[in-house]
């Protein structure tokens, strides 16, 4: 039931970052909301549904924005995994872990987008990158976690404890 959940999380995040996120963009930034989900999936539920989420989240992102399939697919994947990781040093109640995840998470997210994106395409200038681009979007994406990232672990907690008096 949780994957479920967990699928239905990754679809409403992905609708929208794909719609309503851009009207509120500033300077053309979105928050990346699949970064996010695949963190709190990741270090809330191991490393299993991690990979999975992330494998998901990228998948979706190739699919409808990125240039070559499965590129995405692969890092969010490894994001999910490292995330998945820190399971054993999750604790629910604390809100500064999982925005240092999510943050890692992203700038390793953006640090591998323009090593695969940019880099390959002889694009070398990664100051600019990382100023108009890199820290945006990191400042925005945080701000949106901690919007995003109380009702999702308070949903995840509540079907836990469903499973675990139902089991």
């Amino acid at each position: 039931m949780k994957r479920v959940i967990g699928l239905i999380a990754i679809i409403i995040c992905f609708l929208l970052q794909s719609t309503l996120f851009h009207y509120i963009a500033f300077a053309g930034i979105v928050p990346n909301l699949m970064i996010i989900i695949t963190s709190i999936l990741g270090f809330m539920e191991g490393r299993t549904d991690g990979m999975l989420a992330g494998f998901l989240c990228g998948l979706l992102t190739d699919i409808f924005y990125g240039s070559v399939l499965g590129m995405n697919a692969l890092i969010f994947l490894l994001i999910g995994y490292a995330n998945g990781a820190l399971n054993r040093v999750f604790y629910p109640d604390d809100i500064k872990f999982p925005l240092l995840f999510i943050a890692v998470s992203d700038t390793a997210c953006l640090i591998l987008t323009y090593l695969t994106g940019f880099m390959l395409r002889a694009r070398f200038n990664m100051g600019y990158y990382f100023i108009h681009l890199m820290l945006p979007e990191l400042a925005y994406t945080i701000a949106v976690s901690l919007i995003v990232y109380i009702p999702v672990r308070n949903i995840l907690l509540l079907f836990e404890r469903r499973n675990t008096e139902d089991g």
